[in-house]
């Protein structure tokens, strides 16, 4: 079994650095039972946060992750996110009641702000801490949150207990690495990459595929295991494929040697100076 390294949330809990992604799940009933499998192959992987969103498959997702959780709960660290225009104080509790429903459980984890919209960040926390002295959260966050947005949140009432941001960041997306990671890694809010091998495209790179061979692994493990040397990332790959999932797994006993780290800098450098927040 993989030895998957942990992050710390600002709580002190510890979760997985290596998780389960469920974007475009619950979109077709005839895949439904092996994105089920899928799911549960990666829990007894010790991939156990699984992330998911009221906007996947218009709560389809959350159902399939909802399937693959049943009679394990407490194995999981389970993670959504609530629409923008959901957001507002009553509406984020109304939300998230809907979201258990279809999840089949009385609590979730981490509850995430999809992305800004028109509600005040104020009212959006005020749900949330509503919702975490309920016990219908442990903790809150954000996605798709780029400095400034950070630094924002940060000066609203409670602001200061999110407890992660999700965003777009993989080897070809570093632009979080000039201001928005280091932010973030000072202040010990962990970064939750999202489309950690940018759905697929890069792993036509071919020094991505010169190292991979080096090491006998396949190209999105080394992509992953990029993610995982990075300190206070988490990265959350979708698979509707057991043995993907497996391979997904196993980039976290991958070490590569400095100049293979050096080769992936020159093949995607990192980021010179401010990049907007890139988004997919």
């Amino acid at each position: 079994m993989p030895d998957i390294p942990t992050v710390t949330l600002p709580s002190g809990i510890s979760v997985p650095s290596l998780g389960l992604g469920t974007w475009n799940m619950g979109e077709d009933a005839r895949k439904a039972a092996i994105e089920v499998e899928s799911l549960k192959c990666g829990l007894d992987l010790g991939m156990t946060l699984i992330d998911t969103a009221e906007m996947y498959a218009e709560g389809g997702a959350e159902r399939i992750t909802g399937e693959a959780i049943s009679g394990r709960r407490d194995e999981v660290f389970l993670v959504s996110k609530v629409y923008p225009w959901n957001a507002s104080r009553r509406g984020v509790i109304d939300a998230c009641e809907r979201s258990l429903q279809r999840l089949g459980t009385d609590r979730l984890d981490l509850y995430l702000l999809h992305w800004r919209g028109e509600h005040p960040l104020s009212e959006t926390v005020a749900g949330f801490e509503e919702l975490r002295r309920a016990g219908r959260i442990g903790a809150w966050g954000v996605s798709n949150f780029d400095l400034d947005d950070m630094q924002e949140l940060l000066d609203v009432p409670n602001g200061q207990n999110c407890a992660a941001n999700q965003v777009l960041y993989n080897l070809s997306r570093r632009g979080i690495e000039y201001d928005l990671l280091p932010w973030c890694q000072q202040r010990g809010i962990p970064i939750m990459a999202y489309s950690p091998i940018e759905q697929g495209r890069i792993l036509r790179n071919g020094e991505l595929i010169r190292i991979a061979k080096a090491y006998q692994a396949t190209p999105a493990q080394v992509a992953l295991a990029f993610l995982l040397e990075r300190d206070g990332v988490i990265a959350i790959p979708k698979s509707a494929h057991p043995d993907r999932v497996g391979e997904n797994a196993e980039a976290a006993d991958l070490e590569l040697s400095d100049e293979d780290w050096a080769a992936l800098d020159a093949a995607f450098p990192p980021p010179d100076r401010k990049r907007p927040l890139e988004m997919l």
